[in-house]
């Protein structure tokens, strides 16, 4: 029987099933918390349903069959890196069930491998890391376990630790080499090559706006951004970080139009406020910024609209910083292109039939459409939501007639009902008006001094456009009476969306930790690269330079890495280092050892060829005794056996 065929004893099975369940979790984290709940509990079954490898032909089918129908359904029939990282967990997880000999532990483990690494494809955060990190360790332990199994080796006690030992050892002496390829290997400005774009899109800002689409991202506890203020930040009841502008309303959503981006003249007369700030943006994989209110200009790399929207040139596929400077303005757009002003009153046909007959008579009674007038109506609407709405994020699903629904009926609702309906009450009104989409405030964290802005902080408000003065904000959200808020957030601190607000330094630590690695590792590209000497007294390092300290770094690598590697058996077995060295000596003759060779037949054969060749006999065989007699302690002195090898030349 071969070796790789030999059966799979249980603990062997049981490492192996370790190691690959240690692959799949980190991208079990990345998939749909549903899927990657049901892959959890098929990797859990396939052992139990197939002790000894062996599983019914129909009930893999039906496995198979019945997860890839899974994954494809949940993303739509779209193939992405998200797909195809899901299929792959499915995959790892059904493999075991063909698990029967060495070989195929060796095949699972050798699969089980891509897990981690194409987990970086969805995300590349430490935490990601450190699982990646422990999955291989436990395969290359694992892999030495099958060894001892088939070359017959029985383990003692404390084993197991020793074979994590060892591969940490490895995994450090190859450490060096790592460090330098990722800090000094050239890197270029721009990549050389992509991955395809996600099946599934990451929660955030869309050029889209429907009732229900946001009860998600309003719930998310995680970060959108961090802003590093240099010099004085504006209150936190000013941090308005507009998004994309919404235009078009179709009688339930509210898009974006691309047409209008380039309309009008973009006029804005700022404040005497400046505040410069960098934004530390986490991956969305769409093109669309935020800024606070109002960018005086667009970052390198990106594009400011007519609207004041930014979008960057290239989809935020991973995590990007954009320096920039912003002034309250006191004036935007005073005067509204014909274009731009049918759009900012059009109302689709057919809908909200109340919300149209209410508005009309605000107008009757307001008189002709003017500053003063227009201004009255505005004010009414925000005493009306104030008086008789509330905050919720417990909503129904609106149906046909979404804004009669929520101003006659429900009354209660979060930002993207407010801001919504009160753009159709302005429209219908006569006045010009816009829904803008961003996020609101912000923490400031106390250990990095910088302020996050989480999903949850998501925002809509509105934009009415009033003669003389150009567009306004107007956040109708705002108005509700405080004591008329059924679940507002009142604690924005970090964990307080689940409920840990007790853990708060422990989130503000995590945070800035997540912050360092965004910064010194994701961050790292070939700018920085270029000023890695900089505290040195090297402003800049050319392509010259740096591949010559590349190769530098490598060879050094290299070396310390050949030195490590051999520097255990050269302390251990002196007597070894001391006889390959005899025998390089007779190799310089044409009399080398060959791998096969006994140290007597060796020996043996150089006599032959040099009668004076004696005292090797003698050596060999002084070797022989003191290697592999059972009784170390009385059959030579080692001290003389390496003293007399050193001495003898041929």
């Amino acid at each position: 029987m071969a070796e790789d065929a030999l059966p799979l004893e249980p603990v062997a099975r049981r490492w192996s099933l370790a190691a690959a369940a240690t692959c799949l979790l980190p991208l079990l984290l990345q998939v749909p918390g549903t899927l990657a709940l049901g892959i959890a509990a098929v990797a859990i079954a396939i052992p139990l349903l197939a002790r000894e490898g062996r599983a019914p032909g129909w009930l893999r089918l039906v496995l198979i069959l019945a997860l890839l129908g899974t994954v494809m359904t949940l993303y739509g029939f779209r193939f992405g890196r998200d797909t195809g990282c899901a299929l792959l967990a499915t995959m790892l997880a059904l493999k075991p069930v063909e698990m029967r000999t060495l070989r195929d532990a060796r095949s699972l483990l050798g699969f089980a491998l891509f897990a981690p690494f194409a987990t970086f494809l969805l995300d590349q955060g430490p935490r990601t890391l450190v699982l990646g990190l422990l999955a291989a360790l436990a395969v290359l332990a694992t892999l030495l376990k099958l060894s001892e199994v088939e070359v017959g080796d029985v383990a003692p006690g404390g084993r197991p630790w020793r074979r994590f030992v060892a591969v940490a050892r490895m995994i450090a002496i190859g450490l060096p080499l790592a460090m330098g390829v990722f800090w000094l290997f050239p890197r270029f400005s721009s990549p050389l090559w992509g991955v395809p774009e996600r099946a599934l899109t990451r929660p955030g800002l869309s050029d889209r706006m429907s009732p229900g689409d946001w009860i998600d991202l309003v719930a998310d506890d995680s970060p959108a951004l961090r802003a590093t203020f240099f010099g004085e930040a504006p209150p936190q009841s000013q941090m308005y970080w507009r998004g994309p502008v919404l235009w078009d309303f179709d009688g339930r959503s509210w898009t974006a139009v691309e047409w209008s981006w380039g309309i009008g003249d973009g006029e804005a007369v700022p404040g005497p406020k400046r505040y410069a700030y960098e934004l530390e943006i986490e991956p969305t994989d769409r093109n669309q910024l935020v800024a606070l209110e109002l960018p005086l200009a667009a970052p390198p790399g990106a594009r400011l609209h007519k609207d004041f929207s930014l979008r960057s040139r290239q989809p935020l596929t991973a995590v990007t910083r954009w320096r920039m400077t912003s002034a309250p303005q006191t004036r935007l757009e005073r005067d509204l292109h014909p274009s731009l002003r049918k759009l900012a009153l059009r109302l689709p046909p057919g809908y909200n039939p109340r919300t149209l007959s209410l508005a009309q008579r605000w107008r009757q009674e307001a008189g002709p459409s003017n500053r003063t007038n227009d201004t009255a109506i505005v004010k009414r609407a925000l005493d009306w939501v104030r008086t008789d709405f509330a905050y919720t994020l417990d909503t129904p699903l609106l149906g046909r007639h979404s804004v009669d629904e929520f101003l006659f009926d429900q009354q209660a609702g979060f930002c993207e009902h407010f801001s919504s309906a009160f753009v159709v009450l302005m429209r219908a009104s006569g006045i010009p008006a816009r829904v803008v989409t961003g996020y609101v405030g912000g923490y400031r964290n106390p250990v990095g001094g910088y302020w996050l802005v989480r999903r949850s902080d998501a925002h809509a408000w509105a934009e009415v456009w009033l003669e003389g003065r150009g567009w306004v904000r107007v956040d109708p959200t705002a108005a509700v009476a405080p004591e008329r808020i059924y679940d507002t957030i009142d604690d924005r601190r970090p964990g307080a969306l689940g409920g840990f607000s007790g853990l708060a330094p422990v989130f503000d630590v995590g945070d800035w930790l997540r912050r360092g690695w965004n910064d010194f590792v994701l961050g790292y590209n070939a700018a920085r690269q270029r000023k890695l000497l900089e505290a040195f007294g090297v402003p800049d390092l050319d392509s010259a330079r740096l591949i010559q300290l590349f190769v530098i770094a490598t060879v050094l690598a290299l070396a310390g890495m050949l030195w490590l590697t051999t520097r255990q058996e050269r302390e251990k077995d002196p007597v070894l280092r001391a006889w390959r060295r005899l025998e390089r000596r007779y190799r310089r003759l044409g009399l080398g050892r060959e791998p096969h060779e006994p140290a007597g037949i060796w020996s043996a054969r150089v006599a032959v060829a040099r009668p004076d060749a004696q005292e090797l006999r003698k050596l060999s065989a002084r070797f022989a005794d003191w290697r592999y007699a059972r009784d170390h302690g009385g059959v030579t002195d080692a001290d003389g056996l390496i003293r007399d090898l050193r001495r003898h030349r041929p």
